[in-house]
């Protein structure tokens, strides 16, 4: 095993397949973050067992079969389905990545909440009404780590492998993983990723905590009552080579924290969003004011809205423009982060506005002092700072930048 190398290398993004409620292709996720198209979210009343309706985000794009083989014979779940859908949109980066560096130098960090209980829902389903599942259903299939097994599986990738679960900054630390996996030398590429597909079972669950909407959401607003879920796919190829001569997206930075405050509440003052947020300063041997954008966790639940804005000023104060995405793709929950990043790739990427901040207009007057988008901005730094704020305060902010051009 090689030793940790002294100074952090550049992380290239080689690739990014994205699938989500903004789209499955490049013209119409563009549109949607642009704001020219409409975003699948959909009102719907047939996900709470109570009937009423909610939010969702949806998948709308026809997804791939998985063939049946014995190396996946307990993969084939609509989860891995969504997940293959991001996937074939790089597999010429994959298979690239494995001519150059050989199968076994290649990683696989994926993250997820959900696995395939939208499987599980239905077997179980199936069951109680003939008394027994059917026969394509294993128990594996909603297993967490079937997720980053099927990816491997599927592409013949024999380097590490393995799933994070920590709620909604799951595939965030997908990053942490592959980045210290990349600068120790031990593999060449890392796939990163994460996929979530809506069940039952998590927006039950939500909805018993009370905090789901069962309107559109409504980040940093006064009405704001709750999230939205959505499902979503997305991964990424990440090396320390770049695949292009110019305009490579790199991740410059990130940061952690496990404040454990509450097993569900984040902490009031935001002590473990600013402890993040510092730390991928701190990474990327950044300060403040080089971020140009940041995509905020705002999930529109009344807690997490006032503890980000807090936390934001209190590094940033009200100079960097500010939004949530969550309005246009639901909270992916597991893939919140690789959501959240691959829309900042394609800020980056493609040169777009920043995403104008979807609420109904009426600002909470008692939140922190930031900085939201509220009319069409650019990127006057083209450096993003993308947060995901998880469950028992487990904390992950992601910084992503052009090279070259911090």
């Amino acid at each position: 095993m090689s030793k940790m190398k002294e100074q952090t290398s550049s992380i290239y993004i080689n690739g990014c397949g994205f699938n989500s409620a903004l789209g499955s292709t490049p013209e119409r996720i563009i549109a949607c973050l642009s704001q020219n198209e409409a975003a699948d979210m959909f009102c719907e009343s047939n996900w709470l067992n109570s009937g009423k309706e909610t939010v969702v985000g949806k998948v709308t794009s026809l997804l791939p079969e998985i063939a049946e083989s014995d190396r996946l014979s307990n993969k084939n779940t609509r989860n891995n389905r969504l997940a293959l859908s991001a996937l074939q949109q790089i597999e010429n980066q994959i298979e690239a990545a494995k001519l150059q560096y050989g199968a076994s130098r290649i990683a696989v960090v994926v993250g997820t909440s959900t696995s395939g209980i939208s499987d599980g829902e239905w077997a179980l389903k199936q069951r109680l009404e003939s008394d027994q599942f059917t026969e394509d259903f294993h128990y594996q299939q909603q297993e967490l780590g079937n997720l980053g097994q099927f990816v491997a599986d599927y592409y013949h990738i024999t380097g590490p492998t393995y799933t994070i679960s920590t709620a909604c900054s799951s595939s965030g630390r997908a990053f942490i993983s592959a980045q210290r996996l990349l600068n120790m030398g031990i593999v060449d590429a890392v796939l990163v990723g994460g996929c979530d597909t809506l069940c039952k079972l998590t927006l039950n669950g939500f909805n018993s905590l009370e905090a789901l909407s069962n309107v559109h959401c409504n980040p940093f607003s006064a009405n704001r009552n709750g999230i939205n879920i959505g499902e979503s796919a997305a991964f990424m190829l990440l090396s320390l080579k770049a695949n292009e001569k110019q305009n490579n997206v790199v991740l410059l930075g990130v940061g952690d924290s496990s404040d454990a405050h509450h097993i569900s509440a984040p902490h009031p003052e935001g002590d473990g969003a600013v402890i993040s947020m510092a730390k991928a300063l701190q990474d990327a041997h950044l300060s403040a004011a080089d971020i140009g954008y940041i995509n905020a966790h705002g999930t529109a639940t009344p807690l997490n809205d006032a503890m980000e804005a807090k936390a934001i000023h209190r590094l940033f104060a009200a100079n960097t423009p500010v939004s949530s995405t969550k309005p246009m793709t639901g909270h992916t929950l597991g893939a919140a982060a690789i959501t959240e990043a691959a829309i900042c790739w394609y800020i980056l990427k493609h040169d777009l506005s920043l995403p104008v901040q979807i609420n109904d207009g009426q600002i909470e007057k008692e939140l922190a002092d930031i900085q939201l988008v509220l009319t069409t901005q650019h990127l006057q730094h083209k450096v993003i700072l993308s947060n995901s704020f998880a469950f028992g305060g487990n904390n992950v902010s992601l910084i992503f930048g052009i090279e070259n051009e911090q």
